[in-house]
């Protein structure tokens, strides 16, 4: 029974931290920063936690004692979602408004709330030492296996809630079954060292954990207006929202970001996926419309992208690649993503490209978490697979985020492409926090651009392509210098794009 304790109290331990950033997400998202101070102050707990227990344990070596604190840390992990969700829901309206002063406060009382629960769980491990050694020359033996089989449980509880039961049956219920299943062990030991009547001061602790758990299904996760559809996958929360127009937006995580939109009427929303479409006009003129034939989207979110390049090209081959399953299932149902040209592929964009026996005429590039972009998808060793997937006149388009007088990223960005196609090109889009990053793999110019345009108004080509080409003219930025190189050993994204908000939060606007 001791044993089994311990294996259980390592798999709740690490399950709450994993939890604790499912829980976190909607409202904060997935960044380093919101892991770093999850990670550290999850240790820090824990540490506490290793040095009462063993005073304690010392004090009150019986195995009751250590079974009613295991009792009170099981039970209080699955408070945690419920008491956290009047200080969380206030966050995402504060999201909403861009109102950031109240996350600081918010962010460190829901971290607070894991402190109690965890210092209860840190205290198992050095009392279960203190209970299974009875011979001091084996003291060495007994930690060890009590260590190794806390592990073993951490290990399996590495992998439970995210890759199982996080997706099955949402975050708020896994908390309660992770909190029941130890509420249980606690129970057991309980009896077994003290018998029946020491179960009844904590009777009630079930009733109520039955309680919540019969209300954590009732409870939306967010209560934003107009939403319409919501879920957690393995990878995101995922959120659609619906206008009185009919426009559908997709929000993932804390909702900083639309990564698509809808409207059965409408094809142009005037957002970043549009600008993709001039790419390949980049090319000397000239360059007709028949000769972006194929196209691959990487981040292809709910399609808003594939539906206009079928709009503006017709039903070429695109290749879409989007890691969560979920949110090509969402893209379907939600969004009109039916595209018979369209192949969605639930795999990580660069794994997939580097496999992909086919080259492409158009590959765009927008796989924001908001306001990061996955470090692979920068470096020089990527790119270069970009370009060996590319055809003779073929285009990459990025989509790039900056901040108000600071465009080190887009300048880290221009000068990674620069090392690997032989002409890239810069424009701002009008009314966002976005750039687009272009390069071609023959040379090009703005002047071709132009030269295009020309030709495709004369030729009544689609409004939305024009209109694509005009609005790159129009915010047209020179291209920066190539002085920065990112590579797969050396891509301080996190770093640059943390730089970026820290100086946009505390400098404001500089333009």
């Amino acid at each position: 029974m001791l044993y089994l304790t311990v294996f259980f109290s390592g798999l709740t331990t690490l399950a709450l931290e994993l939890l604790a950033s499912r829980l976190l997400a909607p409202y904060f998202g997935t960044s380093n920063l919101v892991w770093a101070a999850l990670i550290g102050l999850i240790l820090l707990y824990l540490t506490a936690g290793y040095r009462l227990g063993g005073r304690w344990a010392d004090r009150s070596p019986h195995p009751a004692t250590m079974y009613r604190v295991l009792a009170w840390g099981a039970f209080l992990a699955g408070l945690i979602p419920f008491v956290a969700r009047p200080i969380l829901l206030p966050v995402a309206a504060a999201f909403d408004q861009m109102d950031i002063g109240v996350l600081p406060a918010a962010f460190a009382a829901v971290l607070i709330l894991f402190s109690a629960p965890l210092i209860l769980l840190g205290m198992i491990s050095p009392f279960a030492i203190r209970l299974a050694l009875l011979d001091a020359r084996r003291a060495g033996t007994v930690a060890g296996d009590i260590y190794a089989l806390s592990t073993i449980g951490s290990f399996v509880g590495t992998f439970l809630p995210d890759l199982v039961f996080v997706p099955w049956i949402g975050t708020r219920a896994t908390f309660l079954l992770f909190s029941g299943v130890l509420l249980l062990v606690s129970f057991l030991g309980l009896w077994r060292a003290a018998g029946p009547r020491a179960l009844l001061p904590l009777g009630w602790m079930p009733l109520l954990w039955l309680a919540l758990l019969l209300t954590a299904a009732r409870l939306p996760i967010k209560n934003t207006p107009g939403q319409i559809f919501e879920t957690e996958s393995t990878y995101n929360y995922i959120q659609v929202l619906e206008t009185p127009d009919g426009t559908r937006y997709l929000r993932l995580n804390e909702g900083q970001g639309i990564h698509s939109m809808y409207n059965p009427d409408r094809i142009a929303f005037g957002g970043t996926w549009e600008q993709f479409l001039a790419a390949p006009f980049f090319n000397p003129a000239p360059f007709p419309v028949e000769r972006v034939d194929s196209m691959a989207i990487i981040g292809l979110a709910a399609g808003t992208s594939a539906r206009q390049a079928t709009a503006v090209f017709g039903p070429i081959p695109i290749d879409g690649y989007e890691i969560d399953p979920a949110i090509i299932a969402v893209g379907r149902e939600y969004f009109g993503m039916t595209e018979p040209n369209l192949n969605a592929i639930p795999q990580d964009g660069r794994i997939g490209l580097a496999h992909s026996q086919r080259k492409y005429a158009l590959i765009g590039i927008d796989a924001y978490r908001p306001p990061y972009i996955p470090w692979h998808l920068t470096t020089r060793e990527f790119f270069e697979t970009v370009r060996a997937h590319l055809e003779p006149g073929g285009a990459v388009a990025i989509n790039v985020g900056r901040a108000p007088g600071d465009r080190r990223l887009i300048a880290a960005l221009a000068g990674t492409m620069q090392a690997v196609f032989p002409t890239v090109f810069v424009m701002d889009v009008p009314g966002t926090f976005n750039s687009i990053i272009y390069a071609t793999a023959q040379p090009g110019s703005w002047e071709a651009l132009a030269e295009n345009y020309a030709l495709l108004e004369a030729s009544d080509a689609d409004p939305l392509l024009l209109e694509s080409i005009a609005r790159a003219w129009t915010y047209r930025q020179p291209t920066p210098p190539a002085e920065t190189v990112f590579t797969d050993d050396r891509a301080p994204i996190e770093w640059l794009t943390n730089a970026l908000i820290l100086r946009y939060v505390v400098g404001g606007s500089r333009e």
